[in-house]
């Protein structure tokens, strides 16, 4: 599975004026929702589920928030950048700047956790990294985001 099949160009955004954790939840969910047809209630309600488990806080100011939507089509995904990072409660409890969120299907286990592990390893590279940190043009995010070989990409 590669990002380009799952991260539409439109569901890539550079957030300004995000400053805390549920006003991301709701700048995603309903950016999911524009995409998905599915209620923004809907998918606020299994993001914000999921993270009463645990924070999806990975570290190095990245997090990967996901859930499963009843009635979804596939494995979706939204990216943000945010302009100032935000306390996440991340595992080493640093405040996060990158946001992938990924919603599957209920039922698509194998599908949603190899978009799990696809989005992992791509934000454990650091040359990506650097790069999405670089940039707030929506498009090079996604260029970034979905090279075909991780780390290049047109410029």
């Amino acid at each position: 599975m590669e990002l380009a099949d799952i991260l539409a160009a439109r569901s890539v955004l550079y957030f300004k004026d995000v400053s805390n954790k549920p006003q991301l939840f709701e700048r995603l969910s309903h950016e999911a929702s524009e995409t998905t047809e599915i209620a923004q209630t809907t998918i606020l309600a299994a993001i914000n589920a999921r993270e009463e488990l645990g924070s999806t806080g990975l570290g190095n100011g990245i997090a990967i928030p996901h859930g499963k939507i009843r009635g979804l089509a596939g494995v979706t995904a939204v990216f943000a950048r945010l302009a100032e990072p935000i306390e996440f409660d991340a595992v080493d409890d640093l405040p996060v700047d990158l946001v992938m969120m990924l919603l599957a299907p209920v039922g698509a286990g194998a599908d949603h956790l190899k978009a799990l592990s696809r989005v992992a390893r791509l934000l454990r590279t650091e040359s990506v990294v650097e790069d999405l940190r670089t940039y707030t043009d929506p498009a090079r995010l996604h260029a970034v985001l979905t090279a075909p070989v991780e780390g290049t990409y047109a410029a």
